[in-house]
């Protein structure tokens, strides 16, 4: 059994707000590995960053960044980062966690937020298509694959469901939570805008787009899923 050390429970109970005893025992059940750790915590409901969902955010920043090719920029994304509180907006885990989030919509070119975000109507042809691919397959498997390809194009296509760029096997949402057990507010992506040379641009604003404003139509007209 993997040794489990004070350092290991500290970063842990840092990460997502447990208790120390909670910690050391999540870490004890994965053997020492800490994103089973983490999920073993959220599952039983021990991870205080789930208290924080609901709550209003009403503060935040809106964070920017621009990447340069040979002296030039070239794409760059604005990313609206909340939370409950002006001090947790000027802290430098926020900011840093606003910049990841950045990163990550210039180079994962992201579509959507969050799953529910994705219109009816595409998660209805997405699922049209996986039904066709497997119809020659035995019916009491087949919603289990469907399930798993809807999966994976959410991981495409929703922010927060696609691996982190610099840790594939965590997820962009894995980082809002551990900030937010962190920081001890709730934190939400508000949206984002992504602009590129050469390419459509992209504008995800939820918010915005069950108002029926403009500010999110850019996302819906022709903006491509990628591949």
């Amino acid at each position: 059994m993997a040794e489990i050390t004070a350092a290991m429970v500290k970063k842990l109970r840092d990460e997502t707000g447990a208790g120390m005893m909670d910690a050391k025992r999540a870490l004890t059940e994965a053997g020492g590995d800490a994103e089973k750790a983490r999920d073993w915590l959220r599952a039983k409901g021990l991870s205080r960053a789930a208290d924080k969902a609901g709550r209003e955010t009403r503060e935040g920043r809106v964070h920017a960044y621009v990447h340069a090719a040979g002296g030039v920029a070239t794409k760059g994304a604005l990313v609206a980062l909340q939370c409950e509180s002006d001090f947790v907006a000027n802290t430098d885990d926020f900011k840093t966690l606003a910049h990841e989030i950045a990163l990550q919509v210039v180079g994962s070119l992201p579509q959507y937020v969050r799953r529910e975000d994705v219109p009816v109507a595409l998660v209805e042809r997405e699922r049209s298509v996986y039904r066709e691919q497997v119809v020659d397959k035995p019916a009491n498997i087949q919603d289990k694959i469907i399930d798993g390809k809807m999966n994976d194009f959410y991981a495409k296509v929703c922010l927060l469901d696609q691996p982190w760029i610099k840790e594939g096997k965590r997820k962009v949402g894995d980082l809002v939570t551990d900030a937010v057990a962190k920081l001890g507010e709730n934190i939400t992506v508000a949206g984002f805008a992504r602009l590129e040379v050469g390419a459509p641009a992209i504008f995800a604003c939820p918010e915005a787009s069950a108002a029926g404003t403009n500010g999110a139509s850019g996302n819906g007209a022709g903006a491509p899923v990628p591949e």
